[in-house]
């Protein structure tokens, strides 16, 4: 068995990133972020942080190099920093993903199997958008659905769903999804859409995860 330097600055120098992620906030800033440049004020918008709160979280992204600013005028811009960023978020996204289900299999039992049968895999979707046999529906504000979404998706926000029913056809499956296995947004969909007779699911995982496997967007921009 190798032995380990656990004197090594590279263990040191883990752990400190590991502390500037260790608040949802920053977290969820983050992923906003890596959506595509965004000034304070979008992500105060998207976060329901203050400015001042989301302000201080920045700032400390920024000394730990994990985001990077450019000024445009009076806005300063925020994006994310060089090196595997991206990829260290989807890692931490897919084991709270794996810890979620595994916590969830374990409460809820049979309730939880039957949530389950709500929800559309990723392998499932594919197949049925070749198919064509779907309507996908995007209920993230538009301004995230700008900035990526998944191919010929519908944006109709969470808060303008009941009011935009009609746009919205019977004759196919409405497969709504927001920004990930732990966003409300879609669920909140699927039962409006339930509720008022439209056959419906929601997709398991959301936007980031679709991005982070590679597949194909529409209006995606690198930040």
């Amino acid at each position: 068995m190798t032995d380990i330097d656990t004197h090594h600055p590279l263990f040191d120098l883990s752990a400190d990133i590991a502390r500037t992620l260790g608040h949802a906030h920053r977290l969820v800033l983050l992923h906003h972020i890596a959506e595509g440049e965004k000034a304070v004020e979008q992500l105060t918008e998207l976060t329901g942080l203050s400015v001042a709160n989301a302000s201080q979280h920045l700032q400390g992204l920024k000394r730990a190099g994990l985001v990077q600013t450019r000024r445009d005028g009076k806005r300063v811009l925020y994006r994310l920093g060089s090196g595997p960023i991206e990829a260290l978020l989807a890692a931490l996204r897919s084991l709270a993903a794996y810890n979620s289900v595994q916590i969830r299999d374990l409460i809820e039992g049979s309730t939880g199997r039957s949530n389950l049968l709500e929800s559309i895999t990723r392998e499932e979707l594919l197949r049925r958008m070749r198919e064509d046999s779907i309507v996908l529906l995007d209920v993230r504000p538009e301004d995230e659905f700008a900035a990526g979404h998944l191919p010929q998706a519908i944006n109709i926000p969470l808060e303008e769903l009941e009011n935009r029913l009609a746009e919205l056809p019977r004759e196919k499956l409405v497969v709504a999804y927001c920004r990930g296995i732990r966003c409300v947004l879609s669920a909140d969909a699927l039962a409006i859409l339930k509720a008022r007779g439209w056959v419906a699911r929601r997709f398991e995982l959301g936007f980031p995860d679709w991005l982070d496997a590679g597949l194909a967007v529409e209006g995606y921009e690198s930040g």
